[in-house]
């Protein structure tokens, strides 16, 4: 082939599969005809559509080597094309965060075919694999599979998703190793300060970049929601002994003294590890202080044993506003009928009204897509992991030397980018140097249509552009 076209081997890593005699005259038709790779590719696998130009995740990734998901493609037949860049994913695929990748399969898909055979970056183009990682819901995992996806994969950049557990060990592994790592689906505080050395002292880190909501504006939101009811102020914390439960009842940085300031009281008794299986001590204290207002940020598992215990011991709050374990549909179907009006924060939203830098695509027509791809009820974590790809390709199409991980690193950090989730802009080093913050409301889950519970959006304070579909209500008998 000249030098200008792509190579047999980057053909059969496109096709997941070595290249037969029909093939070639595929091709020869193809550069003939002018009809470009993509037409190629599409003649080889009918069933893929390389042009798509939204994401629509019905159709399967292209076959390739364990853990990895090749692009497919859309250059002409006249690109010139380099290397394959690698991107490392790590999320918790299985576990007791599993949850939080449910869509992960979905984004993938859609990726796959709306970033083609590469990006165009230097007037070259560049296929993209990503290398998918398990972190099992583990820390400890999470740090040995960042480490061989960096040592032995030679990933050119890191992606991970979903609470500190996975961001964290991920991040402080690049950061070592010198590799670019984008993270996100964290608080910023557990996520920056739960990595310093010195937590009063924080340096800027060198090769980690972060978006997503603080504290801040979780406890802002709940005190939103609250003040829209009648209660007797009286809040019980269900904090675990992780990175998220430290960072929220930490009694500086964390809730207690926003609490406190607001004209409530606080009944915190104390840590308890992820897994626990018997809530009657924290489920009697609540009791004790007369507890109106549950919050916490429990795995999923945890908060459906203490809620079926409590409601079985005789603590029923008014209000019960819990992070992580309460983002998910399956989550709250798992606790019956006492999932109604319960209530979490909510990151992003089929009503959010923003759109991919990728596909442009709105948050309502991805949340649909998965719907209709799945059969599912739409989650979350949907847009953020979306977000991710596009932050990683705008930042990769910005670099001005691919073969240099600092040149990467860089692109990152001059990123000012619309995204799906809101702006990703890390270049004002606000709220401090590698955060960018994204918008939070309050959501409460009533009865749905389609599916057992809706979220419906009822704190939109601090963002009117996201619009509200309803007021806070206590908790239903």
């Amino acid at each position: 082939m000249a030098s200008n076209e792509p190579s047999r081997e980057m053909l059969e890593q496109l096709l997941g599969r070595e290249l037969r005699r029909r093939d070639f005259l595929r091709w020869s038709a193809a550069v003939a005809t002018s009809a470009g790779l993509a037409s190629f590719l599409a003649a080889c696998n009918p069933a893929a559509s390389t042009t798509a130009p939204s994401v629509a995740a019905s159709v399967a990734p292209v076959a390739t080597p364990a853990g990895s998901v090749a692009a497919a493609a859309t250059p002409s037949a006249a690109a010139t094309f380099g290397r394959t860049i690698k991107i490392g994913y790590v999320s918790p695929k299985t576990g007791p965060l599993a949850p939080f990748a449910e869509a992960d399969d979905f984004i993938l898909n859609g990726i796959q075919q709306t970033v083609g055979a590469g990006l165009l970056i230097g007037g070259i183009t560049h296929p993209i694999q990503v290398v998918t990682k398990d972190a099992q819901s583990d820390s400890n995992v999470a740090a040995q599979v960042a480490s061989s996806l960096i040592l032995d994969d030679k990933v050119d950049l890191m992606l991970v998703a979903s609470t500190p557990d996975m961001t964290n060990p991920v991040a402080d592994q690049c950061e070592a190793n010198g590799v670019p790592c984008i993270s996100s689906v964290a608080p910023w505080q557990p996520y920056y300060l739960g990595r310093q050395k010195d937590p009063a002292n924080p340096k800027p880190f060198a090769w980690t970049y972060h978006f997503f909501w603080g504290l801040e504006d979780i406890i802002a939101v709940f005190l939103d929601m609250w003040g829209q009811v009648s209660t007797n102020k009286s809040i019980g914390g269900l904090w675990p002994n992780d990175p998220d439960g430290n960072a929220w009842g930490d009694p500086v940085h964390g809730f207690p003294p926003a609490f406190t300031s607001a004209g409530y009281s606080l009944k915190d008794p104390g840590r308890y590890a992820d897994g626990t299986s018997d809530f009657s001590a924290q489920i009697s204290a609540f009791k004790k202080a007369n507890v109106e207002i549950l919050t916490g940020v429990p795995i999923p598992p945890d908060f459906t044993n203490f809620y079926k215990q409590a409601a079985q011991q005789g603590f029923k709050p008014k209000v019960a506003s819990v992070g992580k374990a309460l983002l998910f549909p399956s989550s709250v179907e798992a606790l019956g009928d006492l999932g109604l009006d319960l209530s979490s924060e909510c990151w992003w939203s089929p009503s959010h009204p923003f759109s991919s830098s990728l596909t442009g695509a709105t948050a309502k027509a991805l949340a649909d897509s998965y719907t209709s791809a799945t059969q599912k009820q739409w989650t979350q974590p949907i847009g953020f992991v979306h977000a991710l790809f596009e932050v990683t390709a705008d930042a990769l199409k910005r670099t001005t030397n691919i073969d240099d991980k600092g040149s990467i690193r860089d692109a990152i950090k001059a990123t000012s980018l619309s995204t799906i989730v809101g702006k990703v802009d890390w270049t004002t080093g606000q709220p401090v140097p590698n955060v960018s913050k994204t918008p939070l409301v309050g959501a409460q889950w009533r009865k749905g249509t389609t599916f057992q519970y809706d979220l419906v959006i009822v704190s939109n304070k601090d963002h009117p552009e996201i619009p509200a579909g309803g007021k806070m209500e206590l908790i239903a008998g």
